[in-house]
This record gives structure tokens, sequence and C-alpha cells, in this order.
């Protein structure tokens, strides 16, 4: 086997260290590994390793000086192994989790390898016209039935406060652009969200569920051939909370031009075979047995001004020397826009 790992500067790890903590985890485990980093993976880096008998991936927590409570990876694999074991939501097959740093000098987890299609751009440009919308049903269909499943059967009671979710994380993600706003700087329109957000805060919310917390097209794995979910990604930013602030996050898709983050703003979604932004937010109600969303506005200001956040955090990761994706500037560049959005979407709050 070719033993020329590929990794980023700066995220090489010991593989043969690697190997032999594995050859006492994982039952049918067989080295020597190859060890390939995609290219993706904002937070997180994460690794392809082919192996004799099967393929794998590891996620693990970068090096250097981290965030408190950010690169929650024990979460991640803790929800995932929830789902797994209890339900048959469609997630990466769990195999171990390694809080020990002196393994590979991080914590990191292990799961089964899941071969499929992912897709980044949200237009679809790979696929027919025909071929387009059953993968927005797949998205829909997928994200509400994570929404129905109850969190306390698959022992996920404990994973997270279930009252006061968006006011939590509008507290949370104003405290994180503070920490950052020394190497990120000052923006504008995220500063009036800080303020905004909490004095306008729906009354009536709906029953907590699990949530994602980054839903979106380039988190799924897709079938090879069928417009099926075979494998949602990236649990990071999951938690008890309201699910349609879940929602909201993954239709923001359609309130967005692409740039650094891909969106539809502008497209011809007739033309590309895609539904209306009206249409997706119907049939997700249709699914979960609701007559409406009222406050989506709300939510999409609130989901906007924490991507913005999260780009603003990414961009702090550029400037400390933290960051680990190659994409990761582009993301940065993207606060302003957001915070802008964000905004406007708020202003326009019925």
């Amino acid at each position: 086997m070719n033993r020329a790992h590929q990794f980023r500067k700066g995220l090489e790890f010991d593989v043969e260290a690697l190997e032999r903590y594995l050859s006492g985890k994982i039952s049918d485990f067989s080295s020597p590994l190859h060890v390939t980093q995609f290219p993706g993976g904002q937070s997180n880096p994460t690794y392809r390793l082919d192996g004799q008998n099967a393929s794998y991936v590891l996620r693990r927590k970068p090096p250097g000086n981290l965030v408190p409570s950010a690169h929650a990876i024990e979460r991640e694999y803790r929800v995932m192994s929830a789902l797994a074991t209890h339900s048959s939501f469609p997630v990466a097959k769990p195999l171990v989790l390694c809080e020990d740093v002196n393994v590979i000098g991080t914590a990191f987890y292990v799961v089964q390898f899941v071969e499929g299609r992912l897709f980044w751009e949200p237009a679809l440009p790979e696929l027919s016209r025909p071929e387009r919308r059953p993968i927005y049903d797949a998205m829909v269909s997928t994200l509400a039935e994570l929404h129905a499943i109850d969190y306390r059967a698959v022992g996920l009671e404990d994973f997270g406060r279930p009252e006061g979710y968006v006011e939590r994380q509008v507290s949370r993600w104003s405290k994180q652009y503070a920490i950052d706003v020394e190497a990120a700087g000052r923006v504008q329109y995220l500063e009036k969200l800080i303020d905004w957000l909490p004095r306008n805060t729906p009354d009536t919310v709906s029953a907590p569920t699990i949530v994602h917390g980054d839903y979106r097209l380039d988190n799924l794995m897709f079938h090879s051939h069928e417009p099926r979910i075979i494998a949602v990604l990236d649990w990071e930013l999951s938690t008890i909370g309201d699910p349609i602030a879940d929602f909201a996050y993954h239709l923001m898709a359609y309130r967005m031009a692409s740039g650094g983050v891909r969106g539809l703003y502008g497209r011809d979604l007739e033309e590309l075979g895609l539904p209306m932004e009206r249409e997706y937010v119907d049939a997700y109600c249709a699914k979960r047995g609701l007559d409406d969303i009222p406050h989506l506005n709300y939510y999409l200001a609130f989901c906007m001004f924490r991507l913005a956040a999260i780009c603003h955090g990414i961009a702090g990761r550029v400037q400390r020397g933290t960051a680990v994706s190659p994409e990761a500037k582009k993301y940065a560049a993207q606060v302003e826009p957001l915070a802008e959005l964000a905004w406007q979407t708020a202003s326009a709050n019925p």
C-alpha cells in the first residue's frame, strides 16, 4: 500500500501510534493505514483512513490553543452513537472515541467510512433538472425526521438544556464575538444584532428536539445513485433546542448569494427545477404537522447572525494561525456581508 500520507501542513500525526491504538479497539482493524486529509472542515480536521479490510473516517480536535467549549468532538460522537444505537436515522457508524491526547496529540474519534455523493453547490449543477427536486425532498424529509425523534428515548435527555435555546445561542455567540474581536475586528451589524436579538425573542417556541446545528447540503452524504441521504455529517454544533431555528439555518441558502458561503439568492429556481422557498417551508410544515412557522424572519436573522459569528470566529482563527481549512479565508471574508444581510432580515421582521 502507498505509504505517502496526505496531510495539510501542521495537521500531521503519528500514523503508527494510531495503528497501534486502533488495533486494540476495532475488531476487524488491520494495518497498515493510508491516511488522506479531507479538504473541508472549518473546525475539526478530518481524515480518511484506508486499511487492509475497511475504510474509516477520523475527526480530531486541531492542535494549538483552542477556544473553550469549541471543537466538541466528544459531543459529536455521543449524538451519533445515540442515533446509531437507538434509531434508524442516517449517521456514520461510530467506532471509537479517544480522549487521550498522547495517542496522536489531540482527542479524536473514528467512524465507519460511508461511500456516497457529496454536493457542494445548492443549485446542484452536476445533476439534471429532474434530479434536483428529489434531493431537496430528501433534505427536508431527513431534517423533519431528526426533529421527530424523542431525544429522551435515545438517551440524550441531558445532552442540552431544552428551554431557552435561541437565547443561549445569542448569548454564546455574542460572547464568542467578544473573544474574537481583538483578532478578527469589530463588525457594526453584528453589534446591532447582539442588541436587537435578545429584545425581540418570540414569546412562543416549538417543543425542543435534537438539533443538528449545521444542517446544510455539504454536510449530507447521499446514496451513489438514489436521492437518499445515507449519512448526516458534522455534529459539532448539535444539542437539544428549537427545531425551527435548525430549519431556518438550513433555509438560509434561499436568502444568500453564493460566495464563501453557498446560496441560491438571485438564481432562477423554476429553471433549475428547485422548490421555491415558500414550497420548501410548506414541505417542512407538512412533515412536522405544523400549520405555519411564525416569526420566520426572526429565526432567519438569528441564524444569519450565528453564521456570521461563526465566520468571525474563523477569521479569528486565521489571524491566530489555528485555521485548519484552506477555505478559511473565504469564510472569513463573509462576515460583513452576512452580518448586513442578517440586520436587513431583522429589520423586515413582521
